[in-house]
């Protein structure tokens, strides 16, 4: 793959509560995303662990040993197939502290180079999880990326750090699915996500459980808040697309953005001037 350009694989399958189904789904997009000459391979929240309280009522009979084990195993085949992996899984704190819900990201060799923590939990996430406080950003062939997961979509603040960081892309991970039926999600999470790219010019890889009733499927979005590349709804699947940062898309705040986040709110050239 050519400087300034990675190959992003998505995935989109059924998170469920059980580790060793969730893993075996994990490993084989992982071998499909190898197979397509994918950099880094996506996959959503809690992709290996399952995500409390939907997929299970609570971590009182975790089997975290199963899941360390899921997870070496991963790490493994990562370091096999020389590929970037973000995973959706569950940190286990000490004592008595709720576990992060948390995306690793593991290198091509294997391991488990950072991890990034929900920081934004809805009520219902705090009675299961404990919130993150800190970003994470990584270079893959001159591209920077960042990773982000669902509720943290509703807060512009982080993506306008994130843009002060001069990241490139956006990789967050969701967890809308087995919901009653058609929510609210379905109509503004996908295009909320496309307005954070547009207003910071990001790329955007977005994986969400496919699980019944699935809000709104995975889907890639490109600088101009375009989705490029989406799955149909239900349906576990993979797709590959490229950021290629060579390329220029239409940018309608490109002249002003760097104004308004220094707090200069106007595009009137007296005050910016006067500023």
């Amino acid at each position: 793959m050519a400087k300034e350009c990675l190959k992003i694989a998505t995935c989109q399958f059924p998170v469920s509560g059980s580790i060793r189904r969730n893993a075996e789904q994990v490993r084989s997009f992982m071998k499909q995303a190898g197979k397509g000459k994918a950099g880094l391979v996506h996959f959503s929240e809690c992709a290996l662990s399952g995500y409390a309280p939907v997929d299970f009522k609570t971590f009182d009979r975790f089997n975290w040993q199963l899941l360390q084990a899921e997870t070496e195993k991963i790490m493994r085949l990562a370091k096999e197939l020389h590929l970037w992996v973000v995973l959706g899984s569950t940190h286990r704190l000490t004592g008595s502290n709720k576990p992060h819900n948390s995306l690793y990201l593991i290198n091509p060799k294997g391991k488990i180079v950072d991890r990034y923590d929900k920081r934004f939990c809805m009520p219902s996430d705090l009675e299961h999880y404990t919130p993150g406080n800190r970003f994470v950003i990584f270079t893959v062939n001159k591209v920077r990326c960042a990773l982000l997961i669902c509720y943290d979509l509703r807060f512009p603040e982080l993506y306008r750090e994130l843009k002060k960081a001069k990241v490139n892309c956006v990789i967050q991970s969701f967890y809308n699915a087995r919901q009653r039926g058609r929510t609210v999600h379905t109509d503004i999470m996908r295009q909320t996500m496309q307005c954070r790219a547009a207003t910071n010019y990001f790329w955007v890889s977005m994986a969400n459980s496919s699980a019944y009733y699935q809000s709104y499927p995975s889907c890639f979005i490109q600088p101009d808040g375009k989705i490029v590349a989406q799955f149909r709804q239900h349906r576990p699947g993979i797709m590959f697309n490229t950021i290629d940062l060579r390329k220029e898309f239409y940018d309608a705040s490109s002249l002003f953005r760097d104004l308004a986040m220094k707090g200069i709110l106007t595009s009137n050239p007296k005050i910016i001037r006067d500023r």
